[in-house]
């Protein structure tokens, strides 16, 4: 971490080799949507956007959509991104407005707010959600499903994240919350956004199957598959997929 000492260290951007060889095994996992993250506040001009743009390009040619989170975005940026063939880019709200500076200080919540405009001009679909379990009053929960849900239109994928108290970090010895909270979140979106992807995101480790399986049944209708979700542990694709078939749930098919 840049701020904290939490034992993650700082990495370069992978090559165009590695990011299209975990986009085919993503595929093979049944992925429909690759993602790719970069820890940039805002996207770098140069070298290293172009090879994103390769990448881009790249997971298109695999069949999969591609979704990117690389920080905050000028037009040029996101029309350029548009361009490469990018289907949806992520930038979360994270909370309410008004619990936000208790919690970042780096962009402002206009700053995400510009950045997701940005991203639709260019017809590039959205990707925001948040996290619960930072502090925040059920009040600043319902504000932040105010705030995605009048984005007009809504966005077409809201990943709902359980905060992962991470080591070294101020929220560390926030105690776990109640998974009932976050079930609730989840119906909660799907009422104001109907036709959203709700994405059960991170924290999935935290949860029982029991839980996660209240949060399909209160709306989530995607999960993120993989090893990580940024720098916290993810369940692995052999426990995702004992646990669809268990619930009888189908995977919509890959795109070929």
């Amino acid at each position: 971490s840049a701020h904290y000492k939490t034992g993650v260290g700082r990495t370069e951007l992978v090559s165009i080799d590695e990011a299209l060889a975990a986009a085919r095994a993503a595929r093979e996992q049944g992925a429909t949507r690759f993602c790719m993250g970069a820890a940039w506040r805002d996207v770098p001009r140069g070298p290293q956007f172009e090879r994103v743009l390769e990448m881009v390009r790249g997971v298109r040619a695999l069949g999969l959509e591609a979704c990117c989170t690389l920080g905050m975005l000028e037009q040029d940026q996101a029309d350029a991104l548009a361009g490469a063939g990018l289907t949806a880019y992520n930038h979360n709200l994270d909370t309410s407005p008004e619990f936000y500076g208790q919690i970042i200080t780096t962009r402002t919540y206009d700053d995400r707010l510009a950045t997701l405009a940005r991203v639709r001009a260019a017809g590039v679909t959205v990707c925001s959600g948040g996290i619960i379990g930072m502090g925040e009053s059920r009040d600043a929960r319902l504000r932040l499903l105010q705030q995605l849900a009048a984005l007009d239109p809504h966005p077409e994928s809201v990943p709902i994240n359980l905060l992962v108290a991470v080591e070294g970090t101020p929220l560390a010895g926030r105690p776990p919350e109640d998974p009932l909270d976050l079930v609730r979140m989840i119906a909660t979106a799907r009422i104001l956004m109907p036709r959203s992807y709700v994405r059960l995101s991170a924290g999935r480790l935290s949860l029982s199957d029991e839980g996660q399986a209240l949060c399909f049944l209160a709306g989530a209708n995607s999960v993120f598959l993989g090893d990580r979700l940024l720098t916290t542990p993810n369940p692995a694709a052999d426990a995702d997929r004992s646990l669809f078939d268990r619930l009888g749930i189908r995977l919509q098919p890959s795109y070929e």
